[in-house]
């Protein structure tokens, strides 16, 4: 009698990383839609009090991934709560029919030690890791950078000497992409053939052994390419070497955020116009959020990085749900928050 192999009763998960504004929940979203029939569940881990990634997922209505399928954990990094967090969003999921769970991680997530996580004995039986997707920003890399606005953070470096002259926001990237499977550049529409080459040559540099590495536009990837990879990353993480690997913890205290409450606008452009200048304050990296717009039935999602502010209206306001806006901002700690603030309302 041949005895049973246990990996094949787990439940595989994709863990989607990725800067900030890379696109990681709009290749989840077109995931979602074309899932090839397989039942997925989504765990979105937030950064900030809104949950604006989730709530852009459960506004899919995509037979496949139904609302209940979709978790979202905020204020926390994943692998730092796993009992109190991660274990439970599991144990939810798993109560459900699924095929496969994907894991949204904050655009400031080391993804190590979450796959890490993956080695717990009450989830290791249950769970193994599929892969890890690492989405990037193909042209913030054309442009020499990862985050859109580098140049506060350069001269503060070089004006002192006591600081460690380590990018935080670097790190993080070629953290994530150390423990990539699969590299997605994203916006490639954007990029011309010499920053297609540039933003190319970017993640090589980062790339310690051959993964393969897509180019997307409008984070349209073949569920076939991202799903099935079947490599059980939590059992080679320890080939996956990082800048942290000598800490025995981590934080994101690099990093800060907060929330703005938009009132009802007439002009979609003029917040846009808004969203612009709030991302021009000093070491602010990521605005993004919703808004009621008068007169109109549908909500408006907004999302911006620097200069590149994108709006769509993506479902109807549910009868019972209050029209309210609400913008988070996400910056380097220490930006200044009544500028951001004042910038977006006006």
């Amino acid at each position: 009698m041949t005895a049973s192999n246990p990996s094949l009763a787990r439940v595989p998960c994709t863990i989607v990383t990725g800067f900030l504004g890379a696109g990681k929940t709009t290749l989840i979203r077109h995931l979602l839609e074309t899932a090839n029939g397989k039942k997925l569940a989504v765990i979105v881990n937030e950064f900030g009090d809104v949950g604006i990634d989730g709530e852009i997922l459960k506004g899919c209505g995509i037979e496949s991934c139904p609302e209940d399928n979709i978790v979202e954990l905020s204020n926390g990094c994943l692998c730092c709560t796993v009992a109190d967090d991660f274990a439970p969003a599991l144990d939810k999921i798993l109560a459900r029919d699924v095929d496969h769970i994907l894991i949204e991680t904050s655009g400031l997530a080391l993804p190590k030690p979450l796959v890490q996580a993956f080695q717990w004995p009450a989830i290791k039986g249950r769970v193994t890791v599929d892969g890890v997707v690492a989405v990037v920003d193909g042209p913030a890399l054309a442009e020499g950078r990862v985050a859109h606005d580098h140049d506060a953070l350069d001269a503060q470096r070089a004006a002192d000497d006591s600081l460690d002259h380590d990018d935080p926001v670097e790190e993080v990237f070629e953290d994530q992409i150390a423990c990539a499977d699969l590299v997605i550049i994203s916006k490639s529409d954007l990029l011309d053939a010499d920053g297609a080459k540039l933003a190319g040559e970017r993640i090589a540099a980062s790339l310690p052994r051959a993964v393969s590495v897509v180019r997307a536009s409008g984070g349209k990837v073949d569920a076939s390419v991202l799903l099935g990879l079947g490599v059980g990353t939590e059992d080679d993480i320890d080939n996956r070497k990082t800048h942290h690997d000598d800490e025995l913890d981590h934080d994101h205290d690099d990093f800060d955020s907060f929330v703005v409450a938009i009132p009802e606008i007439t002009d979609p452009a003029a917040l846009t116009a808004r969203v612009v200048a709030a991302s021009e304050v000093d070491d602010v990296l990521r605005v993004k959020g919703f808004a009621s717009v008068a007169g109109k039935p549908m909500r408006l999602l907004v999302q911006g990085v620097g200069p590149r502010v994108s709006h769509h209206f993506d479902r109807p306001w549910k009868g019972d749900e209050p029209r309210t806006g609400a913008l988070v901002v996400i910056g380097l700690k220490g930006f200044d928050r009544a500028a951001a603030e004042k910038a977006l309302l006006g």
